[in-house]
């Protein structure tokens, strides 16, 4: 099909008639942030343009830090644009004019048209134009947030509409001008910022709980109802521990109360907190440190260093306290707060920490008796707008002469004057909220964080290396220039990870390689804190040829489902958590993909990292539907692990007693490895039922109904198969799947009556171990059922592989592993698709199997067939005639080195215009070829993900 033709069907499809096939990209359509985003939008139109001139009234430096990304990657391929905007109502910053200028590609028009407020943004692509045009100015929220409509029209570029966009623009350049250093100069003197709501006296505002404090004084106050003695909250840095723990103090009014933390300087800050919100005299509040020894007050504030000595505790009653605060709870293992712990006898203790999570092992959860009264995470905090939202933007580290900063590298490389001046261009380019940089720079080494800090200065960024040499006071003082501008950056290695508070921080800077995702949060964490006029916090990543690069993506998402796939979605399309950014340039994206093809995320020691982890935080062996709840790690992974029979044998293997005999363990790897996916809820259902009692065919079909399963004549006999493990009765190597599974039925029905097997039945009553794990199975197996469209057989987008369709498909065997490419039965047909194959050699390299428009894909059957082949003549059966006989089903997977799991992508039609017999591959094999029609076109994000 012409390119014209292409266009002219997308317009027939979107403003006529949707029947008409067409490609999706080109079809017009409205566009907003309820599906996806309009950033997303116009990040892909930037990406796959020749060009583009936008034309905006308002402009906000809080979106400049992505869009500035792609331009880089732009830059780099020789692509340039233009964007048109003005001063109308003093909207638009002086920053923000003075940020675009740093951006080269970027060609910036003033318009001196009265009452300017277009929203336009127009790309020119190879023999075709696209057109955004609607309500959304380029603003963060507008593109990010807002209840926002866009009208997306492509168009040839000899129609009337482009020669009016031509046009339109032509005159808006004819009455603009050059944006200039003068002009923003000129225009600051007499600029306004434009009145906000928030004109109280925030330092009078009387302080009550947020969101997450509510929720976290409800849940503490359960639990001290209940009788427990110690508990723990875990949220994210500057989401208001510190005041949840003056509101907790508040309710419980203790006669005397004890903060306890490492350092005086948070400990006077805190108490200056409890001050402002409890109120009464003076006199109620005192420190307790190296100068400091006053007990009387009734709130006291103590540094743990003082209060732990021997000859302190000897003065002081084990029940003098009722109620004792530990901040930075993590630390709570160490033996200074085990000497408090150990001495003091309150009526509760309450711990409070952003990262319970400690590389060093430390139970820190067994110290609070494994009560977490409340648990907010980063991705939660920044949803509820609890933090300043920030950009992250990998970019690729310096690179000479072919060479790439790695761990290996040595000192004089790190330091050499080239890369820290390739640093501080990236820095300045990227740029930072406020009128002045305010950055903490984490770096590898003592050594490279002092020869930095001099090479800043001497290039006009004063900056201060501080290290553990350093006193807490030179500490403060740094902190203390930083805050009043006489400092720009803090270079530090890991000092600055957790406890110290600079709100005004604006730019974070990672000048090493991640090779912890709770260090790399810390660090992140530490500019998120709100500050008056801070809108964003800038962090930037150097991303070198790392091997733990792939640590990254899934820190930044918190991710924890040890999926390969997913991992790689998270680094190729772009993501944002709430108005938060996250942008990896091309290079850096194609770094952090290769160390992630390089390692095995779901590897036993991965496994067993995450099991040791999650037994701390719940005092126990944790389950699958722990997994699943805590979101550490996706229940299927241990399902898919081959080291592996079921959860089971993977306790054993951590050392717990498991005792299953030899059938118990064949009942829990088969429903382990078939069911636990809850791809089709209907076995998962019914083994619930059956646990307890017998169950008619009527009282099953009422249970599907009201758990929105679909029920038919055809899953109800493909139930009995699959539980009756007939469907398993094929060869697989030397036994059966059925073998494997214990060659008995799971099951039995006579006369309606579904019941389970005796010796199930018998286990279930006789060993406890059994009973908890394959309750467990069931109830994790239905709690993944949710993700699953479960009133149809299969759900859209969602993941499958063959043996999967063959079980949803409701046929009585399992016929996948001799099925390949696709299977023609009665009624429905399977295709399965690997789009990019490893090499032309491979076998189903000759079959070209092209994504043509967005909903069209080019497919071959297997070779040698004509078109009169028996199959062939199935497969078109009714095609000629508008009645289509097989229902085809579409699956989908990029490569082979993802897995054996395809996409599916619905139902779709065969093209009777496109099939014909052709001759493929060297040795000429006759095939027919057919263009397969889907019925749902596909979204921007999942053709990105197979076909890109």
């Amino acid at each position: 099909m012409t390119e014209k033709a292409t266009i002219k069907n997308a317009i027939l499809n979107g403003l006529y008639d949707r029947n008409y096939q067409a490609h999706q990209q080109f079809t017009p359509k409205l566009i907003g942030n309820e599906d996806g985003t309009i950033w997303e939008t116009l990040r892909y139109e930037l990406m796959n343009c020749k060009s583009f001139t936008w034309a905006v009234a308002f402009i906000t430096s809080d979106i400049l830090t992505p869009l500035k990304v792609i331009l880089a990657d732009l830059a780099r391929q020789g692509i340039q644009g233009t964007l048109i905007t003005s001063d109308y109502l003093g909207f638009n910053s002086p920053q923000m004019f003075a940020e675009l200028l740093k951006i080269p590609n970027l060609k910036v028009m003033l318009t001196t048209i009265p009452g300017f407020h277009t929203k336009g943004y127009f790309f020119t692509h190879d023999g075709y134009s696209t057109a955004l045009i609607g309500s959304a100015n380029f603003t963060r929220a507008a593109l990010l947030q807002n209840h926002e409509t866009m009208l997306k029209v492509t168009s040839s570029q000899n129609s009337t509409l482009f020669s009016q966009v031509a046009t339109g623009i032509s005159h808006l350049q004819n009455e603009s001008h050059p944006l200039t250093e003068e002009w923003i100069a000129n225009y600051a003197k007499s600029w306004q910022s434009p009145k906000t709501s928030n004109g109280s006296n925030q330092s009078n505002r009387k302080i009550i709980p947020n969101q997450m404090q509510r929720a976290a004084l409800i849940e503490l106050q359960g639990l001290i109802d209940r009788g427990a003695h110690r508990g723990l909250v875990v949220s994210a840095t500057g989401t208001g521990k510190t005041y949840l723990g003056v509101f907790a103090v508040k309710e419980n009014r203790p006669q005397k109360f004890l903060y306890v933390v490492h350092r005086e300087q948070v400990a006077r800050k805190a108490m200056q907190s409890f001050q402002r919100v409890i109120g009464g005299s003076q006199e109620d509040f005192g420190l307790i440190s190296s100068q400091h020894h006053d007990f009387s007050p009734r709130y006291l504030f103590a540094t743990v260093q003082t209060l732990s000595q021997k000859k302190v505790l000897e003065g002081l009653s084990p029940q003098m306290f009722d109620f004792i605060l530990v901040d930075e709870a993590h630390r709570a293992a160490a033996p200074s707060y085990q000497r408090l712990m150990d001495h003091f006898k309150p009526k509760f203790w309450l711990g409070m920490t952003a990262t319970p999570d400690r590389m060093d092992n430390q139970d820190v959860y067994g110290i609070f008796d494994y009560h977490i009264a409340y648990e907010i995470r980063l991705r939660d905090a920044l949803n509820n707008d609890m933090l300043v939202p920030f950009h992250y933007v990998g970019v690729q580290d310096y690179e000479a002469n072919g060479e790439v900063i790695d761990e290996t590298t040595n000192l004089k490389r790190l330091v050499a004057s080239e890369r820290v001046k390739y640093v501080l261009r990236q820095l300045e380019y990227y740029g930072y909220c406020g009128r002045q940089p305010r950055g903490l720079v984490f770096c590898s080494r003592q050594a490279e964080a002092r020869e930095l800090a001099k090479q800043f200065t001497a290039l006009g960024h004063p900056a201060i290396a501080l290290t553990n040499q350093d006193s807490n006071y030179q500490r403060q003082e740094a902190v203390k220039r930083l805050e009043n501008g006489e400092l720009e950056y803090l270079i530090t290695v890991d000092l600055f990870n957790e406890g110290v508070d600079i709100p005004s921080l604006n730019q974070i800077v990672m000048l090493r390689n991640t090779e912890s995702r709770i260090v790399f949060l810390q660090q992140l964490g530490r500019g998120l804190r709100k500050y008056p006029g801070k809108d964003f916090v800038t962090v930037i990543d150097f991303i070198g040829n790392y091997k733990h690069n792939y640590m990254i993506p899934l820190a930044l998402n918190d991710d924890s489902s040890r999926d390969q796939d997913q991992a790689r979605r998270e680094v190729q399309l772009p993501q944002n958590i709430g108005v938060s950014t996250i942008n990896f340039s091309r290079v850096a994206s194609e770094r952090i993909l290769t160390s992630l093809e390089k390692t095995k995320l779901d590897s036993m020691a991965e496994l067993r990292r995450a099991y040791h982890e999650l037994e701390q935080r719940l005092g126990r062996a944790p389950l699958l539907i722990d997994f699943l709840q805590s979101g550490s790690v996706s229940p299927v992974v241990f399902a898919r692990n081959k080291l592996l029979d079921n959860y089971g044998s993977f306790l054993v293997k951590m050392g717990e007693k498991v005792k299953l005999n030899r059938y118990e363990n064949q009942v829990l790897t088969f429903i382990t490895k078939e069911l636990l996916s809850g791809k089709r809820a209907h076995e998962l259902i019914l083994l619930s039922l059956l646990k307890d009692q017998d169950v008619t065919k009527e009282q099953l079909i009422s249970a599907l109904e009201q758990n929105n399963c679909y029920v038919n004549a055809a899953v109800l006999r493909s139930l009995t198969d699959v539980l009756s493990l007939r469907f398993f009765d094929v060869k697989a190597g030397k036994q059966t799947k059925k073998q494997q599974y214990g060659d008995q039925s799971i099951i039995a029905v006579n006369q309606g009556i579904y019941q389970l097997n005796s010796q199930i039945k018998d286990s279930l009553k006789q060993n406890s171990a059994f009973q908890r794990l394959f309750v467990d199975v069931l109830e994790t197996g239905l709690a993944l059922s949710k993700k699953y469209d479960q009133r149809q057989q299969f759900t859209l987008y969602q993941q499958y592989d063959r043996k999967d369709v063959c079980r949803l498909l409701n046929w009585p065997l399992d016929v996948s592993a001799p099925m390949y490419g696709y299977r023609v039965a009665e009624s429905e047909c399977p295709i399965f698709i690997t789009y990019h194959k490893k090499s032309p050699k491979q076998r189903n390299a000759i079959y070209d199997n092209q994504l043509q428009d967005g909903q069209s894909l080019r497919w071959y059957t297997r070779s040698p067939r004509h078109l009169s082949s028996a199959e062939v003549q199935r497969l078109l059966a009714g095609v000629d005639e508008g009645h289509q006989r097989e229902k085809l089903h579409l699956f989908v997977k990029r490569s082979d080195a993802v897995g054996k799991q395809f996409y599916y992508l619905g139902t779709a039609k065969i093209d009777p215009a496109s099939v014909r017999e052709e001759m493929l591959g060297e040795k000429k094999k006759a095939a027919v070829g057919m263009n397969l029609v889907l019925e749902h076109p596909l979204p921007t994000t999942m053709a990105k993900t197979l076909f890109e």
